[in-house]
């Protein structure tokens, strides 16, 4: 499984969710390979899952059933609660 943290620039935020998309990984013992885009770069085909912001979320060209959407980057425990959910349903 592919997972790609998306920002608008492809820096330091993406990069920041990343990070964090790898401690959760760790945490709830699932594997990835995790990867961070800026939204341009961001295809469908890119990863199988996506994790971004609202904001970035309304432009994407990617599939809900493909998509994770943050109210907040920082929120590491938001973030914790929907890739259990999405690794629970999939």
């Amino acid at each position: 499984m592919k997972i790609m943290a998306v920002c608008g620039n492809g820096l330091g935020s993406s990069f920041m969710v990343e990070m964090n998309i790898k401690k959760v990984l760790q945490k709830i013992n699932q594997q990835a390979e995790v990867t961070h885009s800026d939204l341009a770069s961001a295809m469908p085909d890119a990863a199988d899952l996506f994790i971004m912001t609202t904001d970035l979320a309304d432009s994407a060209s990617i599939p809900s059933d493909k998509l994770i959407v943050l109210n907040s980057i920082i929120d590491i425990d938001e973030l914790e609660a929907k890739l259990t959910d999405y690794f629970n349903t999939h």
